[in-house]
């Protein structure tokens, strides 16, 4: 957990070059030298911003990137060590709403464990069985954080009140999980009978968890670091299947574009890099949420800045 928090820590103070204000300057800077660029050409053909080559390759290329990057919230980007390092923890069950949060995802995990034919022997599971395993996983994993933002959104609009900086890190954390979701769609494409099954689980859990956040946050908050426990089981056996399983290719197998530009991967990146990357986001969302539960609903929270 410690090595987590460290990360995110450093993570925050040292944001990619996009997410810091000047990278937004620069994109408002080069859009609107080039709408001046258009206006020019338009009304006086002869000046001399009208010229063709009034930015140069490498100032439209900065602006592509920026502007590639600018509607994507912060999230941690991984050095090798950091990859390696991440590993599965428990956090020991103490207390009522311990115990009611963890039987709910035990509960939650031998169903969906049954419904995906999953097992943890390696070398069991198809490349087909692992995707649905994933993609179905990722479009519950994303619920949470977007409820609990947007319970507190509401919160903080109600009472007329700050929020202390909780609706970002729940927000960056659903937009996490769909991102997940958006590159395994590149691996996978639903059928009508998986798509129903997303639509009526969604349904379900989504209401079933504003009710449970607006009655007790801290309990729905120690739900999704049990969870995200169960994530990070999930995808290190994953990792060894890639490793000694059925799913060996995933080693060599190129990571889809979405991946590469998200996690800011090499241009060799594999999906086994792409399966890493992910773990270690879940490892991150654990920590994160544990940690949230046990804070008090008014108390700042830790990884804002």
């Amino acid at each position: 957990m410690l090595m987590h928090l460290t990360t995110r820590a450093r993570a925050l103070a040292s944001r990619p070059a996009f997410y810091h204000a000047v990278g937004l300057q620069s994109l408002r800077r080069l859009q609107s030298t080039l709408a001046d660029t258009a206006r020019a050409a338009t009304l006086v053909p002869n000046h001399p911003k009208a010229v063709k080559d009034a930015l140069t390759v490498s100032d439209q290329a900065q602006m592509k990137d920026l502007k590639n990057a600018d509607y994507v919230l912060f999230h941690p980007v991984y050095t090798p060590e950091e990859l390696a390092a991440t590993s599965y923890t428990h956090r020991s069950v103490t207390g009522i709403r311990d115990s009611i949060a963890y039987s709910l995802v035990r509960l939650m995990r031998f169903g969906f464990d049954f419904s995906t034919g999953y097992t943890d022997k390696v070398g069991i599971m198809t490349e087909r069985q692992w995707l649905n395993r994933i993609v179905f996983l990722e479009t519950v994993a994303g619920v949470p954080g977007m409820v609990a933002g947007m319970t507190r959104h509401m919160r903080s609009l109600r009472l007329l009140k700050r929020d202390y900086g909780w609706i970002h890190t729940l927000l960056e954390e659903a937009e996490n999980e769909r991102m997940h979701l958006l590159t395994f769609m590149k691996l996978k494409n639903p059928g009508a009978l998986f798509r129903l099954t997303v639509l009526f689980t969604q349904g379900v859990f989504f209401n079933a968890y504003f009710l449970c956040y607006l009655l007790s946050p801290m309990t729905c908050h120690r739900f999704v670091g049990y969870l995200e426990e169960s994530a990070v089981h999930t995808y290190t056996l994953c990792l060894n299947d890639i490793e000694h399983g059925r799913i060996k290719h995933w080693g060599t197998q190129a990571a889809p574009d979405i991946a590469k530009f998200y996690w800011r991967l090499g241009e060799h990146a594999t999906v086994k890099d792409v399966v890493a990357a992910v773990r270690a986001d879940e490892a991150d969302h654990r920590d994160t949420n544990h940690i949230l539960a046990s804070l008090k609903v008014d108390e700042p929270n830790p990884f804002a800045k």
